[in-house]
């Protein structure tokens, strides 16, 4: 079973080599204890459960420090400064028919609403968000006190 267990330890070790991500290095630690148990002469299931239960702890105890070196933050680039601002709609938007155009501080951009609505040319609407080279609008709230007809 030495062999068995040193194999073991050396797939996951390639695997984990392989990934971007922490996936089978738990599993390499609990394989390379199981190792040491069956040079130790214990039995079979002993090395199984000496295998998954300090594969289980190896988890335990750095699933929070992965989960924060994992953890992807966000980078604010020049264009969301758009986000919030107002602009007003140069060709009317349809997501259908995949049309649309803004026009936002002097510099013209495709646009999609983001409930799926359309809107006409000349309304002014609200950035939503900012998706590759598309800006996601909604029709921009009327002023208070304002009445359409």
């Amino acid at each position: 079973m030495v062999f068995v267990w040193i194999a073991a330890t050396i797939a996951f070790i390639i695997v984990e080599a392989a990934t971007t991500q922490l996936v089978t290095i738990w599993f390499a630690i609990g394989s390379a204890a199981a190792t040491i148990a069956a040079l130790l002469k214990a039995d079979t299931l002993v090395q199984f459960i000496v295998f998954v239960a300090v594969s289980l702890i190896a988890l335990i105890i750095t699933r929070p420090l992965v989960k924060k070196l994992t953890k992807q933050k966000f980078s604010p680039t020049n264009a969301d400064r758009f986000v919030g601002e107002t602009a007003v709609v140069t060709q009317a938007i349809d997501n259908i028919a995949e049309t649309g155009l803004v026009k936002l501080q002097g510099t013209v951009w495709t646009a999609r609403t983001a409930d799926g609505s359309v809107i006409a040319e000349g309304e002014k609407v609200t950035v939503k968000a900012i998706e590759g080279v598309k800006l996601i609008v909604e029709k921009a709230a009327l002023p208070a006190g304002v009445i359409t007809q």
